[in-house]
C-alpha cells in the first residue's frame, strides 16, 4: 500500500517548489537586516572577497532557523490559497475528502522541518556563530581608525588611550584629539592635545600613521621612579603645527582562534548549556551559602587602646546576642567610643561596598544562567513556531482562498510581526529577570497555538472566518444600523402583479399596521421586568415582516418607476429587536440582573421600539399611496 499517493504527490510538488523560494527570500530579507547591523564593520576595511564569503556564510547559518518558520507560513498560505482560488479544495472536499487528509502530506513536510531545524540549531548553529563572533571581533581589529568613536576613550591601539571630539566620516579628519601614551613605562608618559589630525595605514600594513595639525606635546622629564615621591616633577612642552608618528600595528587581517568564544551560551549545544546551567547553579549556590555563613557568624574582632587588634575568633550567635552592646559602649572612655564609632563606620562603608560589589557579581552571574536558559529555551521554541505556523498558514489559505504574493504576503507578515513582538517581548523580559525564563520564551507559543488550533478547526468546518457580509451583519445589529433595499427597474418581466390583489393587501397591511401601533402602544416606556425576566414573543412583528417582504417582491416587476422608488424608501423591519436583547432567556436574566449592564440594553430596546413605531406609521403612508396608484 502507498503511504503517498498521487494527489499527496501533486500537494507535495506545489508545496516544496514555494517553500523553497520563500525560503530563500526570507533568508535574504533576515540577511539585509543583519548586514545593516554591521555595516560599519565591513566598509573600509579592506576586506578580501574570502573573508566577506565566510562573513555572509556564518551569519546565513545563524539566521536559518529564524528563517524557516516564516517560509512555512508563507508556502503554506500562497499554496493552499492557491488551491482554493483554483477550486481544487472544493474538488476534493466534494470528493469526500477532509480537510486534514488534505493537510497531511504538508504537515508531514513540517514535522520533517521542526526536527531538521532542532538539529540544525544544535549542531550547526552553534558553531557558526562560534565562528561568526571570531570574524567580527577580528573585523572591529582591522583598521581601527574606523572604529574610533566620537566623545569617549578608545584604548584599542597598543600604549595609545585616544579622545576625540568630531570626526568627519567622508574625509577621516578627526577634530579635538587628546592622546595620552607611555612610550617607555608608567613613568615616561606623554599627554598630546591637537586640535585635529587623522590616522592611515601604511602600504605594507605594519603600522599606523598618526598625523596631529596644531597642537602640543607635554612630556615628563624625569623617568626615574623616586620622581613619584617628589611633589613637583619637571616636564617638558613642545608646540607643532604638524607632526607624523608612527605606530607599530600590525593590520593584516588575521582571524582569531574562535574556541575563545566557547563560553557564550550561542555557541553551545543543548549538552554543554545543560552542563554550563548545572554548573552555574552550583556555583551560585555555593557562594550564597558561602555568603550567608558569613554574614551570620562572621568574624569578630577586638581592639586594644593601642590600636593594635587581636587576631579574629569565630563567634556563634548565641554569644553574640548575649552581648549587651549598649552597656559595653556607655561603659568606654570618650575617646575610645570615638574610636569605636568611626571603626564602626568604617565597616559600615567596607560591608556597603563588599554588598554592592556582591550585587553586581551576582547580576552578571544570574544573567548568565538566565541567558543559558534562554538558549536552551530557543532551540525547542523555534523548532515549534514552524508547525505552529503551518497550522495558521494552511487554514487561512483554505479560508482565504487567495494565491499569489498579495493578500497571503500581507497576513503573512502580519502574524510573523505579531509573534516576533510577543517573542522579543518575553525573551527581553526573561533576560532582564523580570519574568520567568520558561514562561518569556515560551508566551510566543502559548499565543499562537490556540490560534492555529481554531483556524484549524474553522477550515475544517467550512467557516466563514473572513466573511466580510457577516461581519457587517454583526456590526450592523450590534450599533442598531438600518438595511436599505436596492430594487432596480427591470428590461425583462415575466409575470406582471396582480394589481387587484395587490390593492387589497396593501390596504389590509396598513390597516394591521394601524392597529398594531395602537394596541402595543410602542411610544411608550418598554417595561424593564417583562424584557429581562418574562419575555412574550411579537408574532405579530413577524407575520407583518413576511407580509411586506412578499409584497416587495411581487411590486419589484412593476414597470412604474415611481412604484419602484418607493419599493426602496420602504424600511426593513426587524422582527425581535424590539422585545429582547439575546435569544437565550438565561442570558437575559444575567444581563438584567446585573443593573448598569441591564440599563444600557434597555435604552437600546426603547430606541428599536421608537424606530419601529415611526416605520410601521410611514409603512401606511407608502402601502396607501401604492394602493392608490394601482
Amino acid at each position: 500500500m502507498r503511504i503517498f499517493k498521487r494527489l499527496d504527490t501533486y500537494i507535495l510538488k506545489q508545496f516544496c517548489l514555494l517553500f523553497a523560494g520563500t525560503f530563500f527570500i526570507c533568508l535574504f530579507i533576515f540577511m539585509m537586516q543583519f548586514l545593516w547591523r554591521y555595516v560599519e564593520d565591513l566598509i573600509g576595511k579592506g576586506l578580501s572577497y574570502a573573508v566577506l564569503g565566510k562573513f555572509f556564510f556564518y551569519a546565513s547559518m545563524t539566521l536559518v532557523p529564524i528563517s524557516l518558520p516564516l517560509a512555512l507560513l508563507l508556502a503554506s498560505l500562497i499554496s493552499f490559497g492557491n488551491m482554493g482560488e483554483r477550486l481544487e479544495l472544493l474538488a476534493m472536499k466534494a470528493a469526500g475528502i477532509p480537510l486534514l487528509r488534505i493537510l497531511r502530506p504538508v504537515l508531514i513536510f513540517a514535522l520533517i522541518v521542526s526536527v531538521g531545524s532542532f538539529y540544525f540549531q544544535n549542531v550547526v548553529a552553534p558553531e557558526s556563530a562560534k565562528q561568526l563572533a571570531a570574524l567580527l571581533y577580528s573585523m572591529k581589529q582591522k583598521s581601527p581608525e574606523m572604529e574610533i568613536p566620537e566623545g569617549q576613550f578608545y584604548n584599542e591601539i597598543p600604549g595609545y588611550n585616544l579622545f576625540v571630539e568630531h570626526k568627519d566620516l567622508d574625509s577621516g579628519m578627526l577634530y579635538g584629539i587628546m592622546i595620552y601614551t607611555q612610550g617607555n613605562g608608567f613613568d615616561d608618559t606623554q599627554v598630546i592635545l591637537a586640535d585635529s589630525g587623522r590616522i592611515q595605514t601604511t602600504a605594507e600594513q605594519m603600522h599606523l600613521k598618526l598625523t596631529l595639525y596644531d597642537g602640543e606635546r607635554f612630556r615628563n622629564m624625569q623617568n626615574t621612579g623616586s620622581a613619584m615621591d617628589k611633589a613637583t616633577v619637571p616636564y617638558m612642552r613642545e608646540t607643532f603645527k604638524e607632526e607624523v608618528d608612527l605606530i607599530p600595528f600590525d593590520n593584516n587581517f588575521s582571524v582569531m582562534d574562535a574556541e575563545l568564544f566557547n563560553d557564550n551560551a550561542q555557541t553551545k549545544n543543548l549538552h554543554m548549556l545543560n552542563r554550563g546551567i548545572d554548573s552555574i547553579s552550583h556555583y551560585i549556590d555555593s557562594t550564597g551559602r558561602e555568603q550567608l555563613r558569613q554574614y551570620r557568624y562572621g568574624f569578630l574582632q577586638t581592639t586594644r587602646l593601642d590600636g593594635r587588634r587581636d587576631s579574629a575568633r569565630i563567634v556563634s550567635e548565641t554569644e553574640i546576642n548575649a552581648v549587651d552592646f549598649d552597656t559595653v559602649y556607655t561603659s568606654m572612655p570618650e575617646m575610645e567610643r570615638a574610636r569605636v564609632a568611626r571603626l564602626a563606620l568604617d565597616r559600615v562603608h567596607s560591608g556597603e561596598s563588599q554588598t554592592s560589589m556582591l550585587e553586581d557579581f551576582s547580576y552578571q552571574v544570574n544573567r548568565s544562567l538566565r541567558i543559558h536558559k534562554l538558549e536552551r529555551h530557543k532551540k525547542f521554541t523555534l523548532s515549534l513556531a514552524c508547525l505552529m505556523f503551518f497550522f495558521i498558514g494552511a487554514p487561512l489559505g483554505a479560508i482565504i482562498r487567495k494565491g499569489g504574493l498579495g493578500v497571503p504576503v500581507v497576513v503573512s507578515v502580519v502574524f510573523f510581526i505579531f509573534y516576533y513582538m510577543v517573542n522579543i517581548t518575553g525573551e527581553k523580559l526573561a533576560k532582564s529577570g523580570d519574568w520567568d525564563v520558561t514562561f518569556g520564551l515560551w508566551l510566543s507559543t502559548l499565543v499562537l497555538a490556540p490560534i492555529g488550533a481554531w483556524l484549524t478547526y474553522k477550515a475544517n468546518q467550512d467557516s466563514a472566518v473572513f466573511n466580510v457580509e457577516a461581519y457587517q451583519r454583526f456590526f450592523r445589529r450590534l450599533l442598531g444600523l438600518r438595511q436599505h433595499r436596492n430594487i432596480a427597474r427591470k428590461e425583462v418581466i415575466m409575470f406582471d402583479p396582480d394589481n387587484e390583489r395587490l390593492t387589497s393587501e396593501l390596504q389590509q397591511f396598513a390597516e394591521d399596521c394601524h392597529t398594531y401601533v395602537h394596541t402595543h402602544r410602542l411610544h411608550l416606556m418598554p417595561s424593564y421586568f417583562k424584557i429581562f425576566f418574562r419575555y412574550e414573543p411579537d408574532t405579530v412583528v413577524v407575520q407583518l415582516s413576511d407580509r411586506l417582504e412578499t409584497i416587495v417582491e411581487e411590486l419589484s416587476n412593476s414597470r412604474d418607476n415611481r412604484v419602484i422608488g418607493i419599493l426602496n424608501d420602504m424600511p426593513i423591519l426587524v422582527p425581535d429587536a424590539h422585545t429582547r436583547p439575546f435569544r437565550r432567556p438565561r442570558l437575559n436574566i444575567l444581563v438584567g440582573v446585573l443593573f448598569p449592564v441591564g440599563i444600557v440594553l434597555w435604552l437600546r430596546i426603547w430606541r428599536y421600539r421608537l424606530r419601529l413605531w415611526r416605520d410601521l406609521e410611514q409603512l401606511q403612508k407608502q402601502c396607501k399611496y401604492i394602493a392608490t396608484r394601482l
